[in-house]
Formats: C-alpha cells, sequence, structure tokens
C-alpha cells in the first residue's frame, strides 16, 4: 500500500464533484488521481488511473453508477468501490451491493465519516452506514429457502473467520488473532465466499448479520 490512498471520484454533477475532490484534497493521505463524469468514462479510465479506492455517484447518464460498478469489477475484480450517492432506497442499495460495492454511504453524511469509509474500504472492509445496513437486513427479513444447508458446510474455523469480516476486520487483523497467516484468512475468506455463493465481504457481513452470527451492537459491525 502507498503513503497515499489513490481516489476516483465518479459523479455526473461538476459542482458536486469538485466540490468532494476539494473536500478529500484537504487530507494529506488522501489524493485524487482522477475525475469522471459518468459510470462510461469510469470504466475506460479505471485501469490508466490505477485509484486505490473508488467513489461512485449512482444516477449518472450513459452508463449508471450500478453498471459501472459491475463493469469495473470485470477489469479489476479486486476494485475497491464506495458508493457515494443521494439515493437511500433497496432499487439502489441492494443492486450496489450484488454488483460488488464494498461500502455505501449518503451524500448528506459527515466529511469525517467519508474520510472513515474511504480508509476503511481500501483496508478491504466493509463500510455501511447504520441507516443503510438495517435497511438491507430489513429486506432479508424472510427466510431464504436453501440458505440454512450451505451454511452448514462452513467449519467451525469459516465462520469464526466470517463473524471477524462482519465486524471489519483485515485480513491482516483476524490473522493476529487467530495466530495464523495472512494468506490462510485471505484463502478462508475465498472459501466463505465460494461456499456461500457471495461475491464480496459486504455481502459475507449482511449474511452474518442475518444469520445472527454478529449484531449490529457488535463493536465495528461493517
Amino acid at each position: 500500500m502507498s503513503s497515499q490512498i489513490k481516489i476516483m471520484v465518479v459523479d455526473d454533477h461538476p459542482v458536486v464533484r469538485k466540490g468532494i475532490v476539494a473536500m478529500l484534497e484537504t487530507e494529506p493521505d488522501l489524493k485524487v488521481v482522477g475525475e469522471c463524469a459518468n459510470g462510461a468514462e469510469a470504466i475506460e479510465r479505471v485501469q490508466t488511473l490505477k485509484p486505490d479506492v473508488i467513489l461512485m455517484d449512482l444516477v449518472m447518464p450513459k452508463v449508471d453508477g450500478i453498471e459501472a460498478i459491475k463493469g469495473i469489477r470485470q477489469i479489476v475484480p479486486n476494485a475497491c468501490i464506495l458508493v457515494l450517492t443521494s439515493f437511500s432506497a433497496a432499487d439502489k442499495v441492494f443492486p450496489s451491493l450484488n454488483a460488488g460495492a464494498m461500502g455505501y454511504l449518503l451524500k448528506d453524511s459527515d466529511p469525517s465519516e467519508l474520510i472513515k469509509a474511504i480508509h476503511q474500504v481500501y483496508t478491504g472492509q466493509a463500510y455501511l452506514n447504520p441507516q443503510i445496513t438495517r435497511q438491507v437486513l430489513n429486506m432479508f427479513s424472510q427466510p431464504v429457502i436453501g440458505h440454512e444447508a450451505v451454511e452448514e458446510e462452513l467449519t467451525d474455523r469459516e465462520q469464526e473467520v466470517l463473524k471477524h469480516v462482519a465486524r471489519g476486520l483485515s485480513n491482516a487483523e483476524i490473522a493476529q488473532i487467530l495466530v495464523v497467516s495472512e494468506a490462510t484468512v485471505h484463502s478462508l475468506v475465498s472459501k466463505i465466499l465460494a461456499k456461500l455463493h457471495l461475491s464480496s465481504r459486504t455481502q459475507a457481513a449482511l449474511y452474518a448479520l442475518r444469520r445472527g452470527m454478529v449484531s449490529l451492537d457488535d463493536e465495528q459491525v461493517l
């Protein structure tokens, strides 16, 4: 990891985009490497700009944010994408997370929360503010047929790792707690995602919350 977190800001409103950029550039460990006015531009420039974190608006012309997340993840599978939008409706939140966003934040959030979210996503952790987390959990209020059998496939160690992922710990932090190598934790997380048919740590964290393996009252959940 570099000394500065490289950020690409994707938003179709110039005033909003410039405001975000100006605020981020007051932080010494953040560096804005590019601005994009729509999802198509973001997909086209992601390989050239090589951002560490992508701030993604959702409602944009040409290619919207959700499709841009999908397109970027096809090019850069491990891309760290943080949605920053004005929309908290379920038809925006859930598709964004399904597409591969690692975090979801509203534009009326405090700047300090945005900075925190950027750092958290940069280290591979999920970030959802409580309003969004509770909304997503409400969407999971009905049991999903067949998931109980899938959950039983997780070993005790995998369940332990999943709980730590849901608490927002990085692979390095989990490795330290379990006294194993970071590579071992990475392998376990990959197996968990495969067994649960999930595409991101954020989805895994929400799964653990839904199953009651952790709660929103636990320290550092998401």
